[in-house]
């Protein structure tokens, strides 16, 4: 036999053991964080009365809980009388639960369990709102803040973000205090007033749990969600934040001259320098890599996707590359993937006929667990390499989370019933931007990030938009959800 046929057979042999490896790999694969609703031993649902739950969301809509980002224009009497609503709309739930107010208007509630040395369960939901964009107003089918109850929705900002959770939540307890619950667990409810600006409520709540030695069995946010056309399958799949990426803002400032602009300098001044420096650390992303929660995503819904998906989430060692270059393809999809850069912001002259005495851009990150804020400025510095430009953080950084367990007593319990209520898939994922639950990494060392109810992809775009409104399908949903979730978990 000549080299060239040896060559080939080589080759045929190489083609042959790798097909071996892969069909051998993808037989005996086993995807992660899989539920099983008959092992969580979950609680039956009572009844729900939807009309009535809708109803107060509705009313709870109505309170103009607006986190602005000039705190100044916030209406700290909107707060109140949220606060005394709840008071008076459940009034079980408030018998059962002692209630706490930190950082002003932040909410604690503790339900007592008979059995103090088993670990608590922590839920949370936020009071305020984002406000809606001027001149909007007109573009949404009931008023922003009129609370409408219509058409099998309940219509108005914060109706999915976040009180829906926040009202679902009372709701539940207040049913399960009527029917004559007493938790074996401590159940714990912790409702941050501004997570929509700076959290500091939520970080108030969690520094309280610490001061008191409070590790929690799991603690569950917002966050993700029953998504009715998952983009791999095109069918529901309910998807549960197991972390959530960090963030951070850069603002990169180019000193200059200044002066009058029938008069530009050589190099074009600071706008230029800007230009080039937030063009260089645009143009060097942190690399695109197939793992953590956003890989686990794809691996623990290949058996219900087709067969060549759980080909490749079977054999990463081999597809890696493919599969991270299929999942870019759409933005949110790369956002899983690695660390994002995101210019937002620019300053420059007042005028039009003023050179700048200095340029100045701030540039957004969300930071993918396994980086940090300082890879992040190690990485701008080489960037823009010797520009003559400043770099500095501004504002708050949160480092991204840890990434919670899928293995645990808790991710049981809660996938199962996850998967019991919708009916779909249950897998992890990793929540792109961020939520209060982010503070209570101390608290817990698991902690999710998931509402209950079923949104299409492209239903999602209510959430801070115009016209954010839920079903009544879903309200039901997310009071029986709770319900369960407080009755199995606080009983064990």
């Amino acid at each position: 036999m000549g080299i060239g046929g040896k060559v080939a057979l080589t080759a045929v042999g190489l083609v042959l053991a790798v097909s071996a490896v892969v069909a051998v790999r993808t037989a005996t694969f086993e995807a992660p964080a899989q539920a099983d609703p008959a092992a969580a031993r979950l609680a039956p649902a009572r009844p729900v009365d939807v009309a009535k739950a809708a109803e107060h969301l509705a009313e709870a809509i109505r309170f103009q809980t607006i986190s602005h980002q000039n705190r100044a224009d916030d209406q700290p009497a909107e707060w109140d009388k949220l606060h005394a609503w709840l008071q008076t709309t459940y009034p079980q739930a408030h018998k059962a639960m002692t209630r706490e107010v930190v950082a002003g208007h932040g909410l604690v509630y503790t339900w007592t369990g008979s059995n103090p040395a088993l670990a608590p369960i922590v839920l949370m939901a936020h009071q305020d709102v984002v406000p809606v964009t001027p001149g909007s107003e007109g573009q949404w089918t009931h008023p922003p803040f009129a609370g409408v109850v219509a058409d099998g929705k309940v219509w108005g900002r914060g109706a999915i973000d976040d009180k829906g959770s926040l009202v679902t939540i009372f709701e539940a307890l207040e049913s399960v205090a009527a029917g004559g619950f007493k938790p074996v667990r401590t159940v714990i409810i912790v409702s941050g007033h501004d997570e929509e600006v700076r959290g500091e409520g939520a970080q108030a709540a969690a520094a309280l749990l610490k001061s008191r030695n409070i590790k929690a069995q799991f603690v569950l946010d917002e966050g993700m969600a029953v998504v009715a056309d998952h983009p791999v399958t095109n069918e529901p799949a309910a998807i549960i934040g197991v972390a959530e990426k960090g963030y951070a803002t850069l603002k990169v400032t180019a000193p200059a001259v200044g002066g009058h602009s029938s008069a530009p300098p050589k190099d074009g001044g600071g706008v230029v320098t800007l230009s080039k420096a937030v063009q260089a650390i645009h143009d060097n992303p942190f690399p695109m890599k197939f793992q953590g929660p956003g890989a686990d995503m794809l691996k623990a819904i290949s058996p219900h996707a087709s067969p060549v998906v759980k080909v490749f989430a079977a054999n990463t060692w081999l597809f890696s590359s493919l599969l991270v270059k299929v999942t870019a393809k759409s933005p949110a999809g790369a956002a899983m993937l690695h660390t994002t850069i995101a210019p937002t912001m620019l300053k420059g002259s007042p005028k039009e006929n003023v050179l700048p005495q200095d340029a100045t851009a701030w540039i957004n990150y969300r930071i993918a667990p396994g980086d940090s804020s300082d890879k992040v400025m190690a990485k701008a510095k080489e960037a823009v390499g010797d520009l003559p430009v400043e770099l500095a953080f501004e504002g708050h950084r949160n480092e991204p989370s840890a990434v919670s367990s899928t293995t645990s007593d808790a991710w049981k319990t809660l996938a199962g019933l996850a998967a019991d209520e919708s009916q779909a898939p249950v897998v992890p994922g990793l929540v792109t931007a961020g939520t209060d639950s982010r503070y209570m990494g101390g608290v817990s060392s698991d902690v999710y990030r998931f509402q209950p109810l079923v949104l299409t992809v492209d239903g999602t775009k209510v959430i801070h938009g115009t016209d954010e409104h839920i079903s009544l399908d879903n309200v039901e949903r997310m009071v029986r959800f709770y319900q369960r979730l407080v009755e199995t978990a606080g009983s064990r």
